[in-house]
C-alpha cells in the first residue's frame, strides 16, 4: 500500500516549452539566436512538486488534465521523484496544455491558449478527490480553477489541513482561509492598481487567517498577518539566470515551511532562499534547489 504524501498540490501542470535567448530579449523585426531550449513539467503546481520533491516532500498532485503530448514526458520526468501522479487523468483525444516562454535573464514572455479554452467554456482540469486531501499534512492550491478550486479549499478546511496559495485578492474564500497567501505583482497589477503596497497589505491582512506575503520582484517583500506590524525582508542576492519558476518555487518553499513548523519570519526566509536558487539556474526543473543548497545560502546571506 502507497503510503500517503505529505504534501497535496492542485492547479497547473503543464509541458512547458521554454527557449533561454542568447543576446538578450526579442526586438521586433530583428533575430533572435535561442541558446538553450527545452520541453519540461510546468505550471504553478508541475514546477513547485518538482521543488518539493528536491527538499525531501513527498508529494500528490492534481489538477490540469495531461494530454497524449505532454503525458511521456511527464511521467518519465516523475518516474525517480517524490511525487504521486496516479489522480491525473490522461485523454487520448486532445495533446494537453502547454506554453510557451521566451527567457533573456530578468525578462520572460509566456504564451498559451489558456483564454481560448476559457472562452470556449473548456474545464481542463480535474475535480480535487477528498481520498487526496485528507491524511496529507498541507496542501497547495492554485487559484485558477473556480469551483474546483474551492472545493479543495473546503476539503482542507473539513479536514484541518493547512494550505498554501497565491495571487488571491483580499476578498476570496481562498485568501480568508489559507494558511499563507503569496500575492505577486501579477495579481497587484489586476486588482489593486494604483494602490500602494502598504494599503495592499492592510486590505488582505485585514481579510486573512494566515499569513500575507506580498512579493514585488527585485524589490523587498513585505509579509504580515491580521492585527500585527507589516515586516520586510529583501531578496536574497544572487546571479540571474532565468525567472520562470521563481514564484512557483517561492511557493513550494512556503508549504516547506509550513509542513516544518517555521515561524513567519523563518518561512519567509526560506522561500525567499529558495526562490533566490531557482533565479539563479536553467532549466529549473533539471536544477531544483537541494534543501542543503537552501540552507547554505541562508547561513551565508541571512
Amino acid at each position: 500500500m502507497r503510503q500517503k504524501a505529505e504534501a497535496y498540490l492542485f492547479g497547473q501542470i503543464l509541458g512547458t516549452h521554454s527557449f533561454l535567448l542568447r543576446d538578450g530579449f526579442l526586438e521586433p523585426d530583428e533575430y533572435a539566436e535561442i541558446k538553450e531550449q527545452y520541453f519540461l513539467p510546468g505550471g504553478e503546481t508541475g514546477t513547485a512538486a518538482t521543488v518539493l520533491s528536491s527538499l525531501g516532500v513527498s508529494v500528490k498532485m492534481d489538477g490540469t488534465r495531461i494530454g497524449t503530448e505532454v503525458a511521456p514526458m511527464l511521467k518519465k520526468f516523475y518516474e525517480d521523484k517524490q511525487v504521486d501522479l496516479s489522480s491525473l487523468s490522461f485523454p487520448e483525444d486532445d495533446p494537453g496544455v502547454m506554453d510557451y516562454v521566451v527567457i533573456a535573464g530578468l525578462v520572460r514572455s509566456p504564451m498559451g491558449r489558456f483564454r481560448t479554452l476559457s472562452e470556449q467554456g473548456i474545464r481542463y482540469w480535474n475535480i480535487p478527490r477528498e481520498e487526496d486531501i485528507e491524511g496529507c499534512r498541507a496542501a497547495a492550491i492554485d487559484p485558477f480553477f473556480g469551483e474546483e478550486t474551492i472545493r479543495a479549499a473546503e476539503l482542507c478546511r473539513k479536514h484541518g489541513i493547512p494550505y498554501v496559495t497565491i495571487d488571491s485578492p483580499h476578498t476570496s474564500l481562498l485568501h480568508r482561509y489559507a494558511a499563507v497567501n503569496v500575492v505577486s505583482k501579477e495579481c497587484v497589477a489586476e486588482h489593486y492598481q494604483g494602490l500602494g503596497p502598504e494599503r495592499i497589505m492592510e486590505l488582505l491582512m485585514n481579510e486573512a487567517e494566515g499569513l500575507v506575503i506580498l512579493t514585488q520582484g527585485g524589490s523587498e517583500m513585505l509579509y504580515g498577518r491580521k492585527g500585527g506590524r507589516i515586516h520586510r525582508r529583501k531578496p536574497f542576492s544572487v546571479t540571474v539566470r532565468s525567472t520562470l519558476g521563481a514564484g512557483d518555487t517561492f511557493k513550494a518553499g512556503c508549504v516547506y515551511g509550513v509542513l516544518r513548523g517555521m515561524s513567519d519570519d523563518e518561512l519567509v526566509r526560506f522561500s525567499a532562499a529558495c526562490s533566490a536558487i531557482a533565479i539563479s539556474r536553467f532549466p529549473l526543473p533539471k536544477n531544483p534547489p537541494k534543501l542543503s543548497e537552501v540552507e547554505e545560502l541562508i547561513r551565508t546571506q541571512n
